[in-house]
């Protein structure tokens, strides 16, 4: 009989530490050779870690919750009863090399619809396709949801936090610029008519009953429609907010010290305040806005969504705006860079220049801001890039985006149209010089050929190191990504 000990993996990047955010397994029961035993939290994302040893868990050394260093022991299991019983070979345990030598990560389930193909919604969105039967769901009167204090730890059924817009009226709702996290766009309907969702006559009965707008929902099925999973996550997502707005003011005779929540500032929230304030204080931000007719992007998604090329492809004017970012990078390099303050040890600073792009997108998640990005993203056609999207929201949604996903990124558009938000002035991804934030996209009248008409207008807003990039180039990058928004048949020349 051997007890062996798992210690605490470096799963790479360089981190030292990690939470134990949930146990998969009990003191007693067998596991074998890779199979999952816990999640943990690192400052870049959740990791779900495989057992390297094969037999009975003796004991779980970390509760849930609390923060260990690289090498702690966080569990022991016994290898007699796996020996005794034959549920692995003899030469299982030993195959494993110590834990604590090199990076263990488990494998990750892609998410599925109801039709059991992966959602590919954008990220940051609601956390959809799951939960319990819609039968379940009591009647709720239809109430408008207030942003929830503090979400709860993500899981399969558990929607993302404040990531539900407030319902409006169709006649005057503005359509989401849809990076990662939003509700379906318009679909680029130039007449200003609201396009019908897509949902059988039984989830329609439903979202009645609910009181809730099928346009408000995020829908996973097959074919783009509303099912009644997404019809019981949308709805779980706005009692629990409903719910925490009516309880959230402390009670008044109670004194106010004593109405105080306080929350331990770790994981993946601790570092990006890190990352932000290193990089609001170390590099010059300069901000520049352009006002943009993407009338011809929204026609042109349009067209995308009814090619038989995106059939079951997710595709979103932030596909556009993607594409666009990579062609006016090329047009203007200096905006795809780093710089670098005393290379290999010297005094004097560098600009280096990336001649490729890892496209980095903004993903607000259940665990807080994060920022992967889409490796040579300059090499992929549209189609490829449409998947590498919906691939990524996937992926940031479910939390199960990896450190090397955030590594390496330079240069990184942010989606802040998705709540209906015109513009910003975003803050640099660190080592990057440049941001370029995505407005809502809603129709206002527009001056063409003399004439005012109704078009679809968005804002750019754009940030940039101004070590780096002077006014002049930020200028004519922006116009750049401007020129192709107003008209996406450039990107074929």
């Amino acid at each position: 009989m051997t007890l062996h000990k798992f210690n605490l993996p470096d799963v790479g990047e360089g981190l030292t530490e990690a939470e134990i955010v949930s146990w998969k397994v009990r003191a007693g029961d067998t596991v074998a050779v890779n199979d999952i035993i816990c999640e943990i939290e690192t400052a870049k994302s959740l990791v779900e870690l495989p057992s390297p040893f094969a037999g009975t868990v003796a004991e779980l050394l970390v509760r849930e919750g609390v923060t260990v260093d690289v090498g702690t022991p966080i569990i022991s299991v016994n290898d007699a009863a796996a020996a005794d019983a034959g549920t692995a070979p003899a030469t299982a345990a030993p195959a494993a090399a110590p834990a604590v030598d090199q990076p263990l990560y488990g494998k990750l389930e892609a998410d599925t619809s109801d039709a059991g193909e992966p959602a590919g919604r954008p990220a940051g969105g609601p956390l959809v396709g799951s939960g319990p039967k819609a039968d379940a769901v009591k009647r709720r009167r239809r109430v408008s949801p207030a942003p929830a204090a503090e979400p709860p730890a993500p899981t399969p059924s558990t929607p993302g936090p404040g990531l539900v817009a407030t319902a409006v009226r169709p006649a005057e709702r503005p359509v989401p610029a849809e990076a990662i996290d939003l509700r379906p766009t318009l679909g680029g309907a130039i007449t200003g008519l609201v396009s019908r969702v897509l949902a059988k006559p039984p989830v329609r009965k439903i979202a009645r009953d609910l009181g809730i707008d099928l346009s408000d929902v995020v829908p996973t099925g097959a074919r783009g429609e509303v099912t009644r999973e997404d019809l019981v996550s949308y709805q779980a997502q706005r009692d629990a907010e409903v719910d925490k707005a009516d309880s959230f003011w402390g009670k008044t005779g109670r004194p106010q010290d004593q109405r105080v929540e306080r929350i331990p500032v770790k994981g993946v929230r601790k570092a990006t305040a890190k990352a932000m304030v290193e990089s609001a204080f170390s590099a010059p931000h300069v901000s520049i806005f352009v006002d943009v007719d993407a009338s011809r992007t929204m026609e042109f998604v349009k067209r995308l969504k009814a090619s038989r090329d995106f059939e079951g492809i997710k595709v979103s004017p932030l596909l556009i705006l993607a594409k666009a970012v990579i062609w006016a990078a090329a047009r203007n390099p200096s905006v795809n860079a780093t710089w670098v303050d005393n290379p290999d040890g010297s005094d004097t600073a560098e600009i280096q220049v990336k001649h490729f792009m890892n496209l980095g997108i903004a993903a607000a998640t259940p665990r807080g801001l994060m920022v992967p990005n889409i490796k040579n993203a300059q090499d992929l056609s549209l189609k490829e890039l449409a998947l590498a999207l919906n691939d990524l929201a996937t992926t940031a949604r479910a939390g199960k985006t990896q450190p090397a996903q955030m590594q390496g990124g330079t240069l990184t558009v942010t989606n802040i149209g998705a709540l209906g938000i015109d513009t910003g002035t975003p803050i640099i991804n660190p080592g990057e010089v440049a941001i370029v934030a995505f407005g809502t996209i809603k129709q206002k009248p527009w001056v063409l050929d003399g004439e005012v008409i109704p078009r679809w207008i968005t804002t750019l807003g754009g940030s940039f190191d101004h070590r780096v990039v002077d006014g002049d180039l930020s200028a004519r990058f922006m116009a750049d990504v401007a020129s192709i928004l107003e008209e996406p048949a450039l990107l074929l020349d």
